[in-house]
């Protein structure tokens, strides 16, 4: 586990045997552990292995904090609460459904990815409602002796917030500030469907701001010192993205747009990353999805004709 301070650590859960694509981060002390984000159920083997080898049991996990419901940050979170039912769950209140039954959720994703859905992500198991605990900002959540703040953070997605430990100055702040990989300085904002909203997105950064954090957390991936010029640069290449987006929605027929937006994608990913990163970014957030966000995004704003 590496560490973020002496009792705040991350777990790379090597999604797809590919390290610095999926983090778990993971608070621990006399209370016991809490997680946020424990990942995608076909990466519960890494995330138990790594919890045991610094001497955390699944018995020991008190709380699990979601950011938000995607497969990548809470898939395994009904796992870990059918083998600990004390395990007490905070997530938006718009994702309490969808964790007690996530028949629509799947259903929802398997349009996406078809038959690989269980290979690529694995079980997505129901967590009964009394674990779960809604979230719709503002809230304040005792960990041990921590107190984290919530703050409502969409944009990615209508049921996301974000956490800050005013004591270490972590903000724990999933997919809302992007993918960034090592000591890069590029950001590649995560657009996927169904419900991306930009205005509300920067209304999202415009919060995480007011923390002044030490440290951002990224799910995608781990934890980032240079947080005004993080900011600043995510705000950049989300504008880029989106107008790249914009412009073939408007200019291109809807079987040529995917084809467009991958080239322009990977090409700005070439001239600002090396190869060998590319990868990580296109695994955390692949091109597809976030063209079909932005695509569903700029018709329902009216550009190109309605989707």
């Amino acid at each position: 586990m590496n560490r973020l301070t002496r009792d705040i650590g991350y777990i790379d859960l090597r999604f797809q045997d590919q390290s610095e694509v999926i983090a778990a981060a993971v608070l621990h002390s006399s209370f016991g552990a809490a997680i946020v984000d424990p990942g995608p159920a076909v990466t519960l083997e890494t995330l138990g292995s790594e919890l045991r080898r610094h001497g955390i049991a699944v018995s020991d996990i008190r709380t699990i904090l979601l950011t938000h419901i995607h497969f990548d940050h809470a898939g395994a979170t009904g796992a870990i609460v059918n083998e600990n039912p004390g395990v007490t769950v905070y997530v938006h209140v718009a994702g309490i459904r969808h964790m007690a039954d996530p028949a629509r959720l799947i259903a929802s994703a398997r349009q996406i990815w078809g038959d690989e859905l269980e290979t690529l992500w694995g079980e997505f198991k129901a967590v009964p409602e009394t674990n779960l605990r809604g979230l719709t900002g503002g809230e304040r959540i005792r960990i041990g002796e921590r107190e984290l703040e919530v703050a409502y953070t969409p944009g990615h997605a209508r049921h996301h917030v974000s956490y800050f430990d005013h004591d270490s100055g972590i903000a724990f702040v999933g997919d809302t500030a992007g993918i960034r990989v090592g000591p890069s300085p590029y950001v590649l904002p995560p657009t996927p469907p169904p419900d991306l909203d930009l205005a509300a997105w920067q209304t999202s950064v415009e919060a995480i701001e007011r923390w002044r954090a030490d440290t951002l957390f990224l799910t995608h991936f781990g934890p980032h010192t240079d947080t005004v010029n993080h900011m600043r640069a995510f705000v950049d290449h989300l504008a880029e993205l989106a107008e790249i987006a914009r412009r073939i929605v408007a200019q291109e027929s809807r079987e040529e747009g995917l084809s467009h937006f991958t080239v322009a994608v990977s090409k700005l990913l070439r001239q600002r990353l090396p190869e060998t990163t590319v990868r990580h970014y296109e695994d955390a957030a692949p091109i597809r999805l976030c063209w079909l966000g932005l695509e569903r995004y700029w018709r329902n704003q009216g550009v190109g004709g309605a989707a």
